[in-house]
């Protein structure tokens, strides 16, 4: 069925529907709201959607109903699979013509799965991922990466410029994006680990971390993401802004791209390891810099978290 545009939306506005309600996409929605979009949200596990509708969304039993009627249709899920099958649950209410903003990380193999379905069901494909973790999202401040037809621009702008501070147009050719957003996520996923290892090796050393930061500060090395993500583990707060699990997820997609393109990248390798042996400690769940557990010397030993 079709749900007509709320009141308070703006004349003139596309209402979209955001499939998948986690983290980002939770996020994403409250930035849409704000800026007078109309939302409708459907996520698989519906109690991890129902918050939104405080914020004036629709909260919907079924992705075809979210998307019926809706003239943007955005995705954020967790890989290529919850994706695919998504949009298998959503076709029913989908019509050629929509505009698809794809805003999950999901690799070059299924981008291009992806733009095939889109193909068949008529649906406009815009490859558009997103940079930046939950509270820019929350604040509508995150960067897209968005490759996609020229004449989709008009009708994704308003959805981009609600969830993002910056967006960087890649190309026409959907798949540019993703590619971009891979290299982005080897900076982060490299950077993340470093910032760990640097905190195991001050406390292997026997210093206080807290040493190391104080002298990185103000300093050409230092960085905010340096300091924020040190605070969180030297606090023990580490409610994900990116979970571990996804930044495992997403180093494998950068390890299979770089070896298909004939790339070799030590670093990631090296990084994807750490997470591993994280997750396998129960930390999948917490934030990204939970990768520092896996440098600790009594994970190592017996597999236990601290």
């Amino acid at each position: 069925m079709t749900t007509p545009p709320s009141a308070d939306a703006a004349p003139g506005t596309p209402t979209v529907a955001v499939l998948g309600t986690g983290i980002m996409g939770s996020g994403m929605a409250v930035s849409l709201l704000r800026a007078g979009l109309d939302v409708r949200a459907w996520n698989r596990t519906r109690a991890r959607a129902e918050p939104l509708a405080s914020h004036g969304a629709t909260v919907t039993d079924t992705a075809a109903e979210a998307v019926s009627g809706a003239d943007v249709v955005l995705t954020v899920l967790n890989d290529g699979p919850a994706v695919a099958d998504t949009l298998t649950a959503a076709t029913p209410g989908l019509r050629p013509g929509q505009a698809w903003l794809q805003c999950s990380t999901v690799g070059l193999d299924a981008t291009t799965d992806l733009v095939h379905r889109a193909a068949e069901l008529g649906l406009v494909y815009l490859d558009a991922p997103v940079s930046g973790t939950k509270e820019p999202a929350e604040q509508g401040a995150l960067t897209v990466f968005v490759a996609g037809p020229a004449e989709a621009r008009a009708t994704a702008q308003p959805v981009l410029d609600a969830i993002g501070r910056r967006t960087v147009w890649v190309g026409e050719e959907p798949g540019d994006a993703t590619r971009l957003k891979l290299v982005a996520n080897t900076w982060v996923i490299n950077m993340v680990n470093s910032v760990a290892e640097c905190l195991n090796l001050a406390e292997g050393l026997g210093l206080d971390p807290r040493l190391f930061l104080d002298a990185m500060k103000g300093g050409p090395l230092d960085t905010p993401y340096l300091q924020g993500k040190s605070a969180a583990v030297l606090s023990g707060d580490l409610s994900p802004s990116f979970a571990l699990s996804t930044a495992l997820k997403d180093s494998r997609l950068i390890l299979d791209a770089a070896e298909a393109s004939g790339v070799r990248l030590d670093l990631v390798a090296a990084s994807a390891e750490r997470f591993a042996r994280a997750e396998a400690a129960g930390h999948g769940g917490q934030d990204m810099i939970a990768t520092y557990f896996a440098g600790r010397a009594e994970e190592r030993d017996d597999g236990g978290s601290s």
